[in-house]
């Protein structure tokens, strides 16, 4: 099985690190074309506004949208976890989302970059211990749609929430050495 990183901004050579380190083989998905002949995609983190403003300018936005809705395992972490999202609080206006996870996300929900932070997070379905999150300018999930489950939260906010799937999270996995949450959303 091949999986694809969106490859256009933010912390997508960590998450190709991570996978890799489990085996995968990682394609980094930076036009339509590259999206051929991949199992599963992860859409990382980055600046929100920046991702969605490139995706449209690589004609990425609905072959993605179209990948996401084929059934295919998708993960989006904070940024990508804006872009897969149904609804964007806060952004700007030509800023685009997938519409592919019925949740409503807040940009920066938490705050600016000084009000970023690390905490550990107990998620049920990895077991134990906690899993430390790290959050900088995360998102925060203002609303979940009845086809979602949340996995985790954060100051009783949903942190984690898959749908089919497709699994987001406001937090970075990527940059932390524990693997459970990359290697749960290879299992989807």
């Amino acid at each position: 099985m091949t999986t694809g990183v969106l490859a256009l901004q933010g912390a997508f050579a960590l998450h190709q690190r991570r996978l890799e380190s489990l085996g995968e083989q990682v394609v980094q998905v930076r036009s339509p074309a590259h999206l051929d002949g991949i199992d599963r995609l992860v859409i990382p983190g980055g600046e929100s506004t920046t991702v969605s403003m490139l995706a449209e300018r690589f004609d990425l936005i609905e072959p993605l949208r179209v990948f996401a809705r084929s059934g295919k395992a998708v993960l989006g972490t904070c940024a990508g976890a804006i872009l897969l999202s149904a609804e964007i609080q806060d952004g700007r206006e030509d800023q685009r989302c997938l519409g592919v996870i019925d949740i409503s996300t807040r940009r920066n929900g938490f705050g600016r970059q000084v009000d970023s932070f690390e905490q550990d997070v107990q998620i049920p379905i990895l077991g134990e211990p906690a899993f430390h999150a790290v959050c900088i300018r995360a998102p925060v999930i203002e609303r979940v749609g009845d086809s979602v489950t949340v996995l985790a939260t954060i100051d009783s906010s949903p942190a984690l929430v898959r749908s089919g799937a497709i699994m987001v999270s406001i937090f970075h996995p990527e940059l932390v050495e524990d693997l459970r949450v990359h290697q749960l959303f290879l299992s989807l």
